[in-house]
């Protein structure tokens, strides 16, 4: 192939290149798509939330509801001695001493 053609050829397809540049850039001047105003200023946050107020009946509901489910617990740390943990040698904590007496 003749060396002139070749580069008529390159310097065509430059030339369609830049013309294709051209139409996917924005105008020179235009900073982008446009940007959406806001109507409506966001409702300001609550600075701080307010404590539930419990009525005594839902308090008493809720105290006798602990004391039951921790009626177990406290019947059975009632048999144990809190001078020995029970006799285990723990203070009560329910923790083995590695060796020793």
């Amino acid at each position: 192939m003749d060396p002139k053609k070749i580069l008529a050829e390159i310097d065509a397809e430059i030339e369609r290149l830049q013309k294709v540049r051209e139409l996917l850039q924005p105008p020179k001047g235009a900073k982008g798509p446009a940007k959406r105003k806001v109507t409506a200023p966001a409702p300001p946050a609550s600075k701080a939330r307010k404590s539930r107020m419990l009525s005594p009946e839902a308090r008493k509901r809720i105290s006798s509801a602990q004391k039951k489910r921790w009626a177990p617990a406290k019947s059975i740390s009632k048999t144990r001695d809190p001078g020995n943990g029970g006799g285990t040698g723990d203070g009560g904590y329910g923790i083995r001493s590695k060796g020793g007496k």
